[in-house]
């Protein structure tokens, strides 16, 4: 921040205690604690201050930022600019609410925007700004844990209830196969078997749903990527074009290797069979943003979940009415889709302590991994430094 810009705000001072001085604040440093972003804009949209939480929003570091205007990263009738522009022109401050900002750079939505003129620069404004989308997100992520949660009851109940009769049934129309004599009743009785190994089949699915202890270790991810890749091109992909987008500097996850290939291999499919078998493509990424905390249940505990694996394609996109509820059980698209997979991504995404979330238009669908580091004093083997 500008010396002029920290210098000259003014704040009203509480009344000092006898006896003890009042220091004054560092001005700096309460705008890098505020949660929402913060934004100083020159009389040409050029960034000239920013706070950490909004180099979280833009995705972007302020060294990046410096070097663009606001016009840069939004289309030219964005009503931020516009905003900007009414501050200008009145020299009064004005707020909006409800923005979408998209553009090829930058997707969010549901955000308020609070501008007003800086006095001390000409044409210089200040924008604060609320994001709504990560409130959304996080709505949406403990939906998807109860819809998991759910799930696992329901594999629990399925699997007690209904596993035990059904191998009766199916022992029984066993036995009866192999007394009869009538052509027609072997057949029914065959009948019979193939019902009960398809109901079988299906709990046995929804059995991986099941609460079981999961094994984390910290995970090399581009490791994991590159398998699903390969796995991929060399069968259900093969006529797709895979890119990778990696930031070769990111450090291990803190999850499963077996369950995060599972994951990646169920998001990549989808995209596969989502695109045009021609021109599709699908964009396997990671980056590393800081921001996102979780709380554990039953903990007090605040996990940072910087570490973002991302699945992108260009395909036709998800229905809008579909997104609220595209990690629940038996929600689908497919036509003759059993509405698993995603749930099952979802409920595995969890266990490993991490977010999910789904940004989806035509010609661009995004599924977005949020993963923990592995704890402090953990060599990449998973045991204890030893700190003696």
């Amino acid at each position: 921040m500008s010396g002029a810009f920290a210098t000259r705000a003014r704040v009203a001072a509480l009344p000092p205690k006898p006896g003890r001085p009042v220091p004054l604040p560092d001005f700096g440093a309460i705008l890098a604690a505020l949660p929402m972003p913060a934004v100083v804009f020159d009389e040409e949209d050029r960034f000239r201050y920013v706070n950490p939480a909004a180099e979280l929003f833009f995705q972007l570091s302020f060294g990046s930022l410096a070097m663009l205007r606001l016009g840069d990263l939004l289309p030219p009738d964005s009503r931020l600019l516009a905003l900007l522009a009414q501050v200008r022109q009145h020299e009064s401050p004005v707020s909006d609410h409800d923005l979408t900002l998209d553009s090829p750079r930058l997707n969010r939505r549901g955000v308020a925007a609070h501008g007003a003129p800086l006095p001390e620069m000409p044409g210089a404004v200040v924008l604060t700004l609320q994001d709504g989308s990560t409130a959304q997100m996080m709505n949406r992520q403990l939906n998807f844990l109860g819809a998991a949660r759910g799930a696992s009851a329901m594999a629990e109940m399925l699997a007690h209830e209904v596993k035990n009769p059904l191998s009766g049934i199916r022992g029984a129309a066993q036995l009866l196969e192999q007394s009869s004599t009538d052509d027609g009743d072997r057949e029914l009785c065959q009948l019979i078997q193939d019902e009960a190994d398809r109901i079988r089949n299906l709990v046995d699915r929804m059995d991986m749903f099941s609460d079981r202890p999961v094994e984390l270790a910290p995970v090399n991810i581009h490791q994991v990527l590159d398998h699903v890749r390969r796995v991929a091109q060399t069968g259900f992909a093969a006529h797709l074009r895979i890119t990778e987008e990696y930031d070769p500097s990111l450090p291990p996850v803190w999850g499963n290797r077996d369950q995060l290939v599972q994951i990646l291999l169920n998001l990549v499919k989808n995209a596969a069979e989502a695109v045009d078998p021609l021109s599709g493509e699908i964009v396997l990424a990671t980056a590393y943003h800081h921001g996102v905390r979780i709380a554990v249940p039953g903990s007090k505990e605040r996990v940072h979940v910087p570490l973002q694996v991302i699945v992108r394609d260009n395909g036709p996109g998800i229905p809008e009415p579909v997104r609220a509820t595209l990690f629940e059980p038996f929600v689908t698209t497919k036509r003759g889709g059993q509405g698993l997979g995603l749930a099952l991504v979802a409920k595995l995404v969890a266990d490993q302590g991490g977010l999910i979330e789904c940004d989806s238009r035509p010609g661009r669908t995004i599924f977005r991994l949020s993963l923990a580091m592995p704890p402090a004093g953990l060599r990449l083997d998973g045991k204890q430094m030893d700190r003696s």
